[in-house]
């Protein structure tokens, strides 16, 4: 008989990247409620420690940890940073992202091609490596890789994103391919449209009225008549990082409202 103690995180070591906001604000959260110590990392301390204040405020264990992931020494000062207080790392849940910038495949140039590339693409492989040198030595773990609907069909504007999701759903099969036999799970989540900072800067230049108007009328075409939230991600995450998928691995999750069925073109956010 299924025990549901298998969605617990009760003292396991988690790590999400990209956590002071957005998808991984919500993820953070719920890894916490669940009883996980939750590490959350991005670029700007501020951030994140107003997203620690709110985990600690309901009785949650969170350490704050600063970096740039689209830079090696930084990965790795992390990783080190996390073993040094706790020892082991359970979860990794790869969620930084760089917007994407509007434009169309004739006018992206090197700078942003770089700039999304370094963070996810290079950052997810590299973090995803470090940490599963770690798991295999403990004994297995769980790496949960934020990727988008863009990434199996892509946004006319946001080519580079595109591409660069695309390549994380390959590093999840490439990951979980591998690692298999070390009893590590690596899988993906690819969300749609998200009620995030990213999302909202798709309509950076209109006013507040025009841009409340804008999430009203997309609000009507989308299959489920509303934007996702992003605890309508965490969900997913609890499952993929828990025991209850132990033998799910390789596999992409798509929440999304149906958005990929109806065949529009809606960038998600985190």
């Amino acid at each position: 008989m299924f025990d549901l103690s298998k969605f617990s995180l009760k003292d396991k070591v988690a790590i999400v990247t990209g956590g002071s906001r957005g998808i991984g604000q919500a993820i953070a959260y719920g890894f916490a409620k669940a009883g996980a110590k939750v590490i959350i990392t991005s670029r700007k301390a501020q951030d994140l420690e107003a997203t620690a204040a709110e985990i600690r405020a309901f009785g949650g264990e969170v350490l704050v940890l600063p970096a740039h992931l689209g830079k090696m020494e930084e990965i790795q000062k992390m990783v080190n940073a996390v073993m040094d207080k706790y020892g082991r790392i359970d979860i990794l849940v790869n969620n930084a992202g760089a917007s994407p910038a509007m434009g169309s495949v004739l006018d992206s140039d090197e700078r942003l091609w770089d700039t999304i590339m370094n963070l996810n693409l290079k950052g997810v492989y590299f973090v995803s490596q470090a940490v599963a040198k770690i798991m295999k030595k403990q004994g297995g773990g769980k790496i949960i890789n934020t990727a988008s609907i863009d990434g199996f069909k892509p946004e006319p504007g946001v080519s580079v994103y595109s591409i660069s999701k695309a390549g994380v759903r390959m590093i999840t099969k490439a990951f979980a391919g591998e690692l298999a036999p070390y009893n590590i799970q690596v899988n993906t989540i690819a969300p749609g449209p998200i009620n995030t900072k990213m999302m909202n800067s798709h309509w950076w230049n209109l006013t507040p009225e025009e841009a409340k108007k804008a999430k009203e009328e997309l609000d009507k075409v989308l299959p489920m008549h509303r934007i996702g939230q992003p605890d309508d991600i965490a969900g997913a995450a609890i499952y993929l990082a828990s025991a209850a998928s132990n033998y799910t691995t390789g596999t992409e999750i798509i929440i999304d409202g149906g958005v990929l069925l109806s065949n529009m073109n809606i960038v998600e956010g985190h």
